[in-house]
C-alpha cells in the first residue's frame, strides 16, 4: 500500500496521519473541530509539502530531531514523529514532499 491519510474522530474532534506504505505514521495533524476542517487540512498539507520553505526544522527536549509543516499562513498544519538523527529526519522530509500531494485518505 501506498502512502495515504488516515482521517479519524479525536473525541468530539477529528484528526489525520499521514502513514507510510507500512502504516507507520510520518505526521500528525492538530486537532479540528469537524471533519471538513480535517480534510481541509490534508488539502492544505497536499499543497505545501511540496514548498521547502513550509518545512521547520525543530528538537525536542530530549533531543531528538522532527520537523513542522506549516501552511501559508504560518499555521503548523503537521508534526513529524521524532527521529534518531537529522540525516534521518532529512529523509522523512523528503518522504513527504514526495508522497503527500498524492497520498488517498482512508478513514
Amino acid at each position: 500500500m501506498a502512502a495515504y491519510y488516515h482521517l479519524k474522530p479525536s473525541g468530539v474532534q477529528h484528526m489525520f496521519n499521514l502513514k507510510g506504505g507500512n502504516h507507520e505514521t510520518v505526521l500528525t495533524s492538530e486537532r479540528y473541530l469537524t471533519k471538513q476542517g480535517a480534510q481541509g487540512g490534508i488539502a492544505s498539507v497536499k499543497v505545501n509539502a511540496p514548498i521547502d520553505a513550509r518545512y521547520i526544522n525543530r528538537t525536542s527536549t530530549g533531543g531528538a530531531p522532527y520537523f513542522v509543516l506549516k501552511a501559508a499562513n504560518g499555521e503548523i498544519i503537521g508534526t513529524s514523529e521524532m527521529y534518531s538523527t537529522a540525516a534521518a529526519r532529512d529523509v522523512g522530509i523528503a518522504w513527504v514532499k514526495t508522497n503527500a500531494p498524492t497520498a488517498n485518505t482512508v478513514e
